[in-house]
């Protein structure tokens, strides 16, 4: 498997119930290395950017709204196969959904604010990072 990048990041909802100790801590234990990590409030311009393939969606406005609700903290893992990874590690979108030792199985207590973010292809994760850390791109 190749080393990949790709981007992760925990939500306003983990910030606010600090988590974040908690999820980099799984990061490193898996053996992912963390290149870039910065604390952010996420401006609505980057939120819908971000979110952009979900404009005119039902849940659109709330995704924004939520991001931008709080802090993030938006980082850049490494590693063989990151993106499969780090999306493991997550767990499914729905909490109810996702396996205990997962973080989502584990932390999160909602969809709506299901404390983290992991981009779901390179493709993606290449796009996320020139987002929020142009300087990589």
């Amino acid at each position: 498997m190749a080393i990949e990048r790709t981007y992760a990041m925990v939500k306003p909802d983990g910030v606010k119930r600090n988590l974040v100790g908690e999820i980099i801590s799984r990061i490193e234990k898996k053996g992912l290395k963390i290149v870039a990590m910065k604390l952010m409030q996420i401006t609505p311009e980057i939120a819908e950017n971000h979110y952009g393939e979900h404009k005119g969606k039902p849940f659109y406005n709330g995704l924004v709204s939520f991001i931008t609700s709080g802090p993030v903290v938006a980082m850049v893992l490494e590693g063989e196969g990151a993106v499969a990874a780090w999306r493991t590690m997550m767990g499914e979108t729905h909490p109810a959904d996702s396996t205990m030792g997962s973080i989502r199985g584990d932390l999160a207590t909602t969809l709506d604010e299901n404390v983290v973010h992991g981009s779901d292809a390179p493709a993606t994760a290449e796009r996320e990072i020139g987002i929020f850390f142009p300087e990589l791109a």
